[in-house]
């Protein structure tokens, strides 16, 4: 039973991370701008406990499905604007200010995950294997340009190379051509010529791929680079943006139908990740909870009405033709991307319960 209060309170604090500092970002920014804020909720629904400073009220609402910062003005003039003068109203700001606004929020999750993914690196340093051949396989371009397990190679067409990484990068922007390995060979240092050999393979997303491989494995061994807090703050960023990059193109290819819809989780997936992480210690749960930072910000930026993206376009639209979306557009756009969002939520809850149906995954 401690357990599963335990996981309950990880779950909990995960997601309201998540979300505060996303409404963080959507209240500092009109904040920035003088805007008037009537409400800073974590939650919907009913208020459970809030207080009152000015004109703004925070609180604490019932359901932690989400949260929202209610501006003055938001919905148009016919908005409640009482108590407000009228240059504070977000409708009669210029659009570039309002897109900033809307854009704070996943640009606050963003800095979130960068904030945490340096944070580990400068705790825990960067893992790497160094750049020496573990095993040959048989019939490959290693085995035929005469490479053997323990070579260490140190150079790649005169680029010096310090780990398997940086290894197989420069393999595959070969292409397949013929390159020139500096290998040492106990006390001996050898130029060898190999060309890689293409194959086939499968991507993550299951796609066929051509791949130019040496036909070795990375040795077992691995290194810790301690870092200090400006390389740290450096491979936080690089890490954040291999992730966000990598989220944009499963997003892309959910839309090609590439990657299955079945693929797609909620509330419970994440749930179950949340438990699972906070068993191997905060560091792991660290890592998932930037993951999903990354998603949650690319998720908001999809140019869907109700989500961020679908106002960030509403007001570049506003910019470039000078003059508002017209409003009936807006009602019937927002209405069918609401629908659309119900139903990605709904399948991605109806894809959580049947994981946990046996001989339904």
């Amino acid at each position: 039973m401690t357990g599963f209060f335990s996981k309950g309170f990880y779950i909990v604090l995960v997601l309201g991370v998540l979300i505060f500092i996303h409404e963080l970002g959507h209240f500092l920014v009109a904040r920035f701008f003088k805007m008037g804020i009537r409400t800073f909720s974590l939650g919907f629904g009913p208020k459970v406990v809030g207080f009152r400073s000015g004109m703004t009220e925070y609180k604490l609402s019932a359901v932690p499905l989400g949260g929202y910062v209610q501006l003055v003005g938001q919905d148009g003039e016919d908005d409640s604007t009482e108590g407000f003068p009228p240059e504070t109203w977000f409708v009669r700001r210029p659009a570039w200010q309002r897109m900033l606004v809307v854009a704070a929020g996943p640009l606050c999750n963003l800095i979130l995950a960068w904030a945490l993914y340096a944070a580990l690196f400068a705790h825990s340093g960067r893992m790497e294997v160094p750049a020496s051949v573990g095993e040959v396989t048989e019939n490959s371009a290693a085995q035929e340009a005469g490479l053997l397990a323990g070579d260490a190679i140190l150079s790649v067409d005169g680029t010096p190379i310090a780990y398997f990484s940086e290894l197989k990068s420069l393999v595959e922007e070969s292409k397949g051509r013929t390159l020139v390995l500096a290998v040492k060979r106990g006390q001996e240092n050898l130029n060898v010529n190999i060309t890689p050999k293409i194959f086939t393979k499968k991507n993550i997303f299951g796609e066929d791929i051509q791949e130019p491989l040496l036909g070795v494995t990375s040795p077992k061994e691995t290194i810790t680079i301690p870092l200090d807090p400006a390389q740290a703050v450096q491979a936080g960023l690089v890490q954040t943006w291999r992730v966000t990059s990598l989220t944009g193109q499963v997003f892309w290819k959910l839309l090609q139908g590439v990657v299955p819809m079945s693929s797609m989780g909620g509330p419970l997936m994440i749930g179950e990740m949340v438990a699972k992480q906070s068993e191997q210690g905060l560091a792991a749960l660290a890592a998932l909870t930037a993951m999903i930072s990354v998603n949650l910000a690319i998720l908001n930026l999809l140019p869907i009405p109700v989500l961020d993206g679908g106002h960030i376009l509403f007001f570049a639209l506003e910019t470039v033709f000078r003059k508002p979306v017209p409003e009936r557009w807006r009602m019937l756009t927002t209405k069918i991307g609401f629908a659309m969002l119900m139903a990605l939520m709904l399948l991605a809850t109806f894809n959580d319960i049947m994981r946990y149906i046996p001989g339904t995954k």
